[in-house]
């Protein structure tokens, strides 16, 4: 499993549970069409987190990189209900950081310990 990883603040932090509602209507279109397998919002708590990561996390959790490759390429086209509900999020993010991860170990690792085994 692949963690599409996304960190941002708002523009008005006013509007955050604007942004929850938008955010939770965007991705659940994504989970209910098979795009993405499930998300996760966090919000830092008392402060307490690099500031250069953004106030938000959203971990988007996607089967593997022809998955995500898939969901982007749709995002990108900028058309319809779809990007109507990204526009609604994306319009109130500033300081967009994203990161990829993956479980680890995952299953194509062999050996132990990044050593070839002899």
């Amino acid at each position: 499993m692949d963690y599409y990883t996304i960190w941002c603040n708002l523009k008005d932090s006013r509007k955050d549970l604007e942004f929850a509602v938008a955010l939770r209507a965007y991705l659940d279109r994504l989970v209910e069409s098979g795009r993405v397998l499930d998300y996760r919002i966090t919000r830092r708590k008392l402060g307490f987190g690099p500031p250069e990561l953004g106030e938000f996390g959203i971990v988007i959790a996607v089967a593997d990189l022809a998955q995500l490759d898939q969901v982007f390429g749709q995002v990108a086209a900028r058309a319809g209900e779809l990007e109507r509900l990204h526009g609604a999020v994306y319009s109130l993010v500033t300081d967009f950081r994203a990161g990829l991860y993956r479980d680890f170990p995952d299953p194509q690792r062999t050996g132990t310990g990044g050593r070839a085994d002899v």
